[in-house]
C-alpha cells in the first residue's frame, strides 16, 4: 500500500471460470491491496489470486443490493485515496451491462488513476459454453446483445424483430413472457429456436431448449432461474439438434440465398 494516492483497476472476470480469466486480470489481483468482487465473478479462490488483499464482497442478488452503486464508487475511493491498490472483480466484461463506466467516472471525478482490464463477456462465452454460435456462414451474420434487466420497448422490439440474426439477452428471465410476446408481435416467427443457458460455466449449467411461442411454458417447467442467458435465432439449432438438422438449416438458408 503507497503512502500517497493509490490507484484502481477495473477488472472483467469473465463468465466465472477460473481459466476464462485474462493475464492481466491475474497479475492485477496478484498485485491487489483491496479487491471488491461480485457475486458473479470467480471469486472461490480469490485468497490464492489475491494473497495480500483484503476482500470485500459488493455482490448484488436480483432485487437485493446490500451495498448500492454509489455505495460501491465510495468503497473504491476512499481505499485508494488511503493508497491501495484496488481492484474491482466484475463477472464478464465491465462495458457489457457492467456499469464500469460509472465507476471509472467516479474515480476520474475522485482525481484517482483507473485502469480497465477487459473481460471474456458472457453474452458469447455462455452461449458457447452450450455449443452455440452466435454467427455460422449461412445462417446468421450478426447478433445483438441486449439488457432484459427492464421490457423493452415497443420501438426497441420492433426493430429487434426486423433485424434477424441472432438475439442475445442478458439478464432476460424475469422479463421472458413480455419479451416473447413483443418478438413475435412484431413479426418474429413462433416456431424461431430459443436457448436459456443457466449458469453458466458452472457444474449447475442447464440449458432449456423451446420455441418463440413455448418458451415461457418451456421455462416455467424447468425452473428456469437467474442467472441465464437467453439466444434466439436459427443458431440454437446448430448445438441443440444435432448435424442433420444443423444441415437443414444450412440448406435452406442456401436455398434462400440462391432465390433472392
Amino acid at each position: 500500500m503507497s503512502a500517497g494516492v493509490g490507484r484502481v483497476t477495473l477488472v472483467g472476470g469473465g463468465p466465472g471460470a477460473e481459466h476464462l480469466m485474462t493475464v492481466g486480470a491475474l497479475r492485477a489481483l496478484a498485485d491487489a491491496d483491496v479487491v471488491l468482487y461480485d457475486r458473479l465473478a470467480p471469486h472461490e479462490r480469490l485468497a490464492e489470486l489475491a494473497p495480500r488483499a483484503t476482500l470485500i464482497n459488493v455482490g448484488k442478488l436480483p432485487g437485493h443490493h446490500p451495498i448500492s452503486q454509489r455505495g460501491i464508487e465510495l468503497l473504491m475511493v476512499d481505499h485508494a485515496r488511503a493508497g491501495a491498490h484496488v481492484v474491482r472483480l466484475k463477472g464478464g466484461d465491465p462495458y457489457v451491462f457492467g456499469r464500469g463506466s460509472e465507476e471509472v467516472i467516479a474515480c476520474r471525478e475522485a482525481g484517482i488513476p483507473v485502469e480497465v482490464i477487459p473481460g471474456v463477456t458472457s453474452a458469447i462465452s455462455v452461449p458457447a459454453s452450450a455449443g452455440i454460435p452466435l454467427t455460422h456462414r449461412g445462417v446468421s451474420r450478426l447478433f445483438t446483445v441486449v439488457s432484459g434487466h427492464a421490457p423493452l420497448s415497443e420501438e426497441e422490439l420492433e426493430h429487434l424483430a426486423g433485424l434477424g440474426g441472432t438475439l442475445v439477452v442478458l439478464m432476460g428471465v424475469s422479463s421472458l413472457p413480455h419479451l416473447a410476446a413483443g418478438l413475435q408481435r412484431h413479426g418474429a416467427a413462433g416456431d424461431l429456436p430459443v436457448a436459456i443457458i443457466e449458469r453458466g460455466y458452472s457444474r449447475q449449467q442447464k440449458t432449456t431448449v423451446s420455441s418463440l411461442a413455448d418458451v415461457v411454458t418451456d421455462a416455467t417447467l424447468a425452473g428456469v432461474s437467474a442467472p441465464a442467458v437467453l439466444v434466439v435465432g436459427e443458431v440454437v439449432r446448430l448445438a441443440h439438434a444435432g448435424a442433420q438438422d444443423a444441415a437443414e438449416v444450412m440448406r435452406s438458408a442456401e436455398l434462400l440465398v440462391e432465390n433472392a
